[in-house]
């Protein structure tokens, strides 16, 4: 297990591409609230697009995972809740780009889900997480995220 998470892969399966089939944390469990993509301190939408929504939402989402003394590498599950299957698969490139520099080729379990809607009307997306933090005094052990910009191994997105 590398710092607190370890991909789990089944035998014989071929490998996913932008996510893990499974994985098992160590550590101070965090739930992470449904996040959508607006400015969290105003309450405002700065973009009706879907992949710059799916970027905000994913800066709210470590923003939560930072104030527990958790990054990237340290997201175990993410369920993303999208309006618009279409507008999300014409955005892929877009979302991918976002994020590989947020992520790198860290990819947790995940579950894409369309939603005939939001709670917040102009929501296209919201993104719920699980991630193992490790307990406090405990961060050398921090787990180790690619530098944005490299290479991944779907350059169409996730």
């Amino acid at each position: 297990m590398k710092g607190g998470l370890a991909i789990v892969q089944p035998a014989g399966w071929p490998a996913p591409r932008g996510y893990a089939n499974g994985v098992v944390t160590r550590g101070r469990t965090l739930h992470v609230a449904g996040q959508i993509g607006w400015d969290a301190a105003s309450g405002q939408f700065q973009s009706d697009d879907m992949a710059e929504q799916f970027a905000r939402a994913l800066d709210n989402v470590l923003a939560v995972v930072a104030a527990a003394g958790g990054g990237p590498g340290d997201v175990a599950r993410m369920t993303v809740y999208v309006t618009d299957l279409d507008a999300y698969r014409s955005a892929r490139r877009a979302i991918g780009a976002a994020w590989r520099a947020r992520f790198g080729k860290h990819f947790p379990a995940m579950a894409l889900v369309g939603v005939a809607g939001l709670v917040e009307p102009r929501a296209l997306v919201e993104i719920e997480a699980v991630a193992a933090v490790d307990e406090p005094g405990e961060g050398a052990a921090r787990r180790e995220v690619h530098a944005p910009g490299a290479p991944d191994r779907d350059e169409g997105g996730l």
